[in-house]
């Protein structure tokens, strides 16, 4: 099938250059661009038996957590805990780092041109925290939903909600650097994030700021997300739990759900040849889309297709500049088979990676966490391998990297999610040179 993609005719002079400046990443294999990076390239898993909560009866034990985290060294003022979930700490964090990361000082932007926009989805609430609101909508030690109003308000922390809502990481970003620009948050899945950075991107091309922070954030790593996970395709490897997570591997079985949070610094070019800041990375355009997805109509790789063709486009590149594409790497049977045969229509032989087999699936944090891999292997001239790719599979025709890094691949890449739900994207993004 043959794909046309028409992209909206602007003259060049009229868009602003959007440039990278500042990465932060809170993740299963490193917290801090450094730890994360040597991660990579030494090979190290994050998946891991799960230390959280205990998982004796459940089918998985084991995911991409993160356990050398504490709010208290990256959050301040510190009563602000007490309205952060865990992935919300994880954001503020990121972003913080990714501010520190660029030099972004109070008052280096005027405030009313810096905004924020994150990915994020509800997230779930730890069962300790409603133990007490539950049992006291219990009579005869069998829950009441005609009590809750009454009975288990009376329980419930008064600000219990703003610890879970989607929208609470890009408001408390937003109050830490006093953004007061635009502020928004996107809940689409493990699409978020990269759907995030491309909006702000988006949003500074439109002349409405000068800079933003943009990322994501997600975990599928609480007790009650953990066990809801498990019914959607789950890798049952407890054995091995650092060999489950294997995208477009002939013996991949199910995905791996993990946790984490990767923020950016965008802005204008000029804006970061003001502060004399250091560009990582290029904005160069991106790409979203949606399929329609039922019981009966599985995923067929439609919006795939699209958004990286779209992408390029977008871009100005024909397929033969690329370097790498970043994978969306699922590690499931039907979905790496259909995302492979995706890219091969529209991309051909180009290296392909996929950091998500260091740490599993991130919902909506995962994109992010990815594409920082990207711009650090622009950084590097070094693209990473894919973890536990070790026997290619005839129905993920895919020029998986694998064995060695990639050395000297141009610096120019594409990065791509996708949903579940349908929905896909793919951002564009170069070296600093080019």
């Amino acid at each position: 099938m043959a794909f046309e993609v028409r992209t909206p005719r602007i003259a060049m002079s009229s868009i602003r250059e959007v440039v990278i400046t500042g990465l932060g990443v809170v993740s299963p294999i490193g917290i801090g661009v450094d730890a994360f990076w040597n991660s990579l390239l030494s090979g190290r898993s994050g998946v891991k038996p799960v230390a959280a909560f205990p998982t004796n009866g459940l089918p998985v034990h084991f995911g991409g957590e993160i356990t050398d985290f504490d709010g208290k060294q990256y959050i301040t003022p510190r009563k602000s805990l007490k309205v952060m979930s865990r992935e919300i700490q994880f954001a503020v964090a990121a972003a913080g780092m990714a501010t520190r990361h660029a030099a972004l000082t109070p008052g280096a932007v005027d405030p009313e041109r810096l905004g924020v926009i994150f990915g994020a989805e509800l997230m779930h609430t730890p069962p300790e925290e409603i133990e007490s609101a539950y049992r006291a909508s219990a009579m005869d030690r069998r829950f009441d939903i005609r009590r809750w109003g009454e009975a288990a308000m009376r329980e419930i922390f008064p600000l219990w909600m703003l610890k879970y809502l989607p929208n609470m990481p890009a408001c408390h970003i937003g109050i830490a650097h006093d953004a007061r620009g635009p502020n928004n948050s996107i809940t689409l899945g493990e699409a978020s994030s990269l759907m995030a950075l491309a909006e702000a991107a988006h949003v500074i091309e439109r002349g409405q700021a000068d800079a933003m922070i943009a990322g994501g954030v997600g975990s599928w790593l609480s007790a009650t997300a953990f066990v809801r996970s498990q019914q959607l395709d789950a890798s049952q490897r407890n054995a091995a739990p650092e060999k489950a997570c294997r995208p477009f591997d002939s013996d991949r079985d199910g995905r791996v759900h993990g946790e984490g949070a990767a923020a950016f610094v965008l802005e204008t070019a000029a804006s970061a040849a003001a502060r004399h800041a250091p560009v990582l990375a290029r904005f160069m355009g991106a790409s979203s889309a949606f399929e329609p997805v039922t019981p009966s109509r599985p995923l067929r790789g439609d919006a795939i297709r699209r958004v990286l063709c779209g992408a390029l486009a977008a871009a100005r590149w024909d397929s033969k500049e690329l370097g790498h594409l970043n994978a969306h790497g699922a590690s499931t049977r039907s979905g790496d088979a259909m995302e492979a045969d995706a890219i091969r229509a529209t991309l051909g032989d180009l290296p392909v990676t996929a950091p998500s087999s260091y740490f599993g699936n991130l919902g909506p944090g995962g994109g992010a966490v990815e594409l920082l891999a990207t711009i650090l292997a622009f950084q590097h001239d070094l693209v990473p391998t894919t973890l536990n790719f070790e026997r290619p599979d005839p129905s993920c025709p895919v020029n998986v990297v694998a064995d060695q890094p990639l050395i000297g691949a141009a610096a120019r890449a594409v990065t791509l999610n996708y949903a579940r739900t349908g929905q896909a994207v793919a951002i564009a993004l170069a070296g600093s040179s080019h």
